[in-house]
């Protein structure tokens, strides 16, 4: 079956196309009939009411929510535990801005995979310059390593919280013994990720089960911190009037330390790894044209809304326990495992300790998974080899260095995810930058290049979204680079 939108490229188009810059391999694993009546239920769904529309979407999400699980990591905990901890409630509607900037970004290349078929990576080597698309691939590679180690970081001091009851120091008989759990950690984690990013790989059932599963891991998190909320509500820890008030712009911090968490929340909101998996999740489901209004249904059901909802509640949960107003707290109280152990007081013993443990765990290994399955893609595309076989799967193994982040943990835990977010931000330009240009290349797109008023709006939202991207990113490196690189406390 040919790619969505081949028949109005040129002869020259085509046959690039088809040398293996449309599409990927792993669809021949689709049902062609259950594809076909996809495409007509979409259509269908295209001419009825919107609450109907919306209703038969909500049935057939699964790339947004993928985008969610990768998003919900170490970078969002740790950015929101901060935010939480030194600004209380008021920063609330920084990291749904970060998002929702993102979102207009992620529309945009959705448009332009679901309208072509092309691979991005080609696309943008062809339309705009090689340079960029290798920058661009590069450094989803080099973000996605970077990550890779504070997420195994955190899944190390969390589990090591939970089985030590916050008393490892006197726990363990000797270094060694504490050394073997963290690596036991680290090897179980790593196990499981491979187990279901391989999986991935075995066609379009694979693909389904692969969401699925990370579906329920976003929904754990979300109802973890809920369980969290709904008890500080309970003895009476949050101000709901102050939560209210939080997700208005009405605070927009200038130290130092509140330049460097916006950047964070910036960096950890949609970093530029999320740029190359998501039109690359497109093709593997198979969409085409028909499912451009799916897929911005997917992206605000299945990423905005559970991203909003999960962070929103670990800002809450660090403003009503650690959060003191005019007093600025230590960095040890605000790493999750700090948080872990303060939540535990609202419960009453170890179940607050273990209900956050459990959210943190899902958060790290939903974004692993999520890392491996991009450093499949993004590997395969910069040595020319197709993403199947075993090939793709020891591509995915890429960042799987990163499982010895288990024992540093008390070197790497806040430190490195908050310069992790920041310096993955500093990055994420190179691809906001291409996409854009792409949006507007009608050699590219031809018939479905935004005109008139749409194409306003589109460059008008891409180009919001690039400044302040890169607004956020001057200011730092100006004004606070040594911090931002660890050489300043």
């Amino acid at each position: 079956m040919p790619p969505a939108g081949a028949a109005e490229m040129s002869p020259t188009d085509a046959q690039v196309i088809q040398a293996g810059d449309g599409g990927l391999p792993m669809f021949s694993a689709a049902d062609p009939a259950a594809l076909a009546r996809e495409k007509a239920e979409l259509a269908e769904l295209a001419e009825r009411p919107l609450p109907v529309r919306w209703w038969g979407y909500a049935r057939k999400t699964g790339p947004g929510w993928l985008q969610s699980a990768m998003t919900l990591g170490g970078g969002s905990a740790v950015s929101s535990l901060t935010l939480g901890a030194f600004f209380g409630y008021r920063m609330l509607w920084l990291q749904p801005l970060a998002m929702a900037l993102g979102i207009v970004m992620l529309s945009a290349m959705s448009h332009q995979t679901l309208s072509t078929g092309q691979r991005p990576f080609c696309a943008m080597k062809r339309h705009v310059a090689p340079w960029l698309a290798w920058a661009w691939a590069i450094a989803s590679l080099l973000a996605t390593l970077i990550w890779h180690f504070p997420q195994y970081a955190l899944a190390g001091g969390t589990v090591e919280d939970m089985v030590t009851g916050g008393r490892a120091e006197t726990y363990f008989a000797s270094p060694a013994g504490r050394t073997a759990l963290l690596l036991a950690v680290g090897a179980g984690v790593l196990a499981v990720s491979v187990a279901i990013t391989w999986n991935y790989a075995s066609g379009f059932k694979g693909i389904r089960l692969y969401e699925r599963a990370l579906k329920a891991m976003v929904w754990l998190i979300m109802l973890a911190f809920a369980v969290v909320i709904a008890k500080g509500t309970v003895v009476g820890r949050v101000d709901w009037r102050q939560v209210a008030m939080g997700f208005l712009p009405l605070h927009v911090p200038t130290d130092a330390k509140g330049v460097e968490s916006i950047m964070s929340a910036f960096g950890a909101a949609v970093g530029i790894n999320m740029t190359f998996l998501y039109p690359y999740s497109l093709l593997a489901r198979h969409w085409g044209r028909e499912h451009r209004g799916l897929s911005r249904f997917d992206l605000i059901s299945g990423m905005f809304v559970p991203f909003v909802i999960a962070v929103s509640l670990m800002t809450i949960a660090m403003a009503c326990t650690v959060h003191v107003p005019g007093q600025l707290p230590s960095a040890a109280k605000i790493t999750p495992v700090a948080a872990a152990r303060g939540l535990s007081d609202i419960f009453g013993g170890q179940f607050g300790r273990w209900i956050f443990g459990l959210g943190i765990l899902g958060m790290v290994l939903s974004s692993i998974v999520t890392h491996m399955l991009v450093s499949g893609f993004a590997l395969c595309e910069v040595l020319g080899i197709e993403p199947r076989g075993w090939k793709y799967r020891l591509a995915c193994l890429f960042p799987a260095p990163g499982m010895l982040g288990v024992i540093v943990w008390k070197y790497m835990g806040l430190w490195v995810a908050i310069r992790a977010s920041a310096i993955c931000g500093i990055l994420l330009p190179i691809a906001y930058v291409g996409f854009a240009v792409l949006q507007n290349r009608r050699g590219y797109l031809r018939s479905d290049t935004p005109a008139g008023w749409r194409r306003l709006l589109w460059n008008v939202g891409m180009g919001l979204a690039i400044a302040v991207t890169v607004a956020s990113i001057t200011y730092a490196l100006l004004f606070n680079w040594d911090r931002l690189l660890g050489l300043r406390a």
